[in-house]
């Protein structure tokens, strides 16, 4: 599956908005396409989930090394962003294009070309919902009515139907280890960034001010005191929240 960073269209007042596609590799399927005003990581990875959600989950991703589809190449702190650990949670294998090197994306580049000179042909959308009507038709078009050169002159949908997927059956990444100090606020917690997103980690107000060191193995955290070494707390964080709860009860 393929998909790069998202393009952009103007409004007819001039708006500059994006749009966010993803390409099946061999048939050139449009699996998905959305407009909106700027995507964030969050949006990102919902976009894939609604993916997976409707079509499967593919074998591998194919994406540019922009911040919404990795935290890692980048070398930003907090380990991996939200979209890799969606990938991580079904085993998709992850491919990145090498920086400075946009050929490597050069199917979707071509799609994107492919999708502006239907736009054009068209009257520019005075809203977001109303590029996203011209989007939805001409996904209909891509997918069902103009035959495809690179698949034998098929249509995207009639070559994506034809054979079995290729699907995630063996883990792809390796478990992230990392580390981080903090100091426990006055709140009784410590902050780590996990899949994107700030969570709190509940220690205990006992322990506020005291410096800690944080051990981190994929969802599992220990935390114990930097200059004692003592264990203090462990967690197993749950993306699906903010504070988190520490599963071995404080020191």
């Amino acid at each position: 599956m393929q998909g790069g960073a998202p393009t952009h269209w103007h409004l007819a007042d001039g708006t500059r908005v994006e749009v966010l596609d993803f390409l099946d590799d061999h048939s050139r399927y449009l699996l998905h396409i959305r407009a909106a005003s700027a995507y964030s990581g969050p949006m990102v990875v919902d976009a894939l989930q609604s993916l997976i959600d409707q079509h499967g989950v593919p074998a591998s991703t194919l994406t540019d090394n922009g911040l919404v589809f990795t935290a890692r190449l980048a070398g930003r702190k907090g380990g991996r962003n939200g979209f890799e650990k969606l990938l991580e949670a079904h085993h998709i294998q992850q491919k990145n294009g090498h920086p400075g090197h946009p050929q490597t994306q050069g199917k979707i580049e071509r799609f994107h070309q492919t999708l502006k000179r239907w736009l054009r042909a068209h009257p520019r959308p005075e809203t977001i919902a109303d590029l996203q009507q011209l989007l939805d038709e001409f996904e209909r078009w891509y997918n069902h009515q103009r035959p495809h050169r690179s698949v034998a002159r098929r249509t995207p949908a009639t070559a994506y139907t034809a054979l079995p997927k290729a699907t995630a059956v063996t883990p792809a990444t390796e478990p992230e280890w990392r580390s981080r100090t903090d100091k426990i606020a006055t709140s009784g917690t410590v902050s780590l960034r996990y899949a994107g997103k700030l969570r709190h980690l509940g220690i205990g107000r006992a322990h506020a001010g005291q410096p800690v060191l944080m051990l981190i193995h994929d969802n599992h955290v220990i935390t114990s005191h930097a200059a004692t070494g003592e264990v203090l707390t462990e967690h197993h964080i749950d993306p699906d929240r903010d504070y988190q709860p520490p599963t071995r009860p404080p020191s």
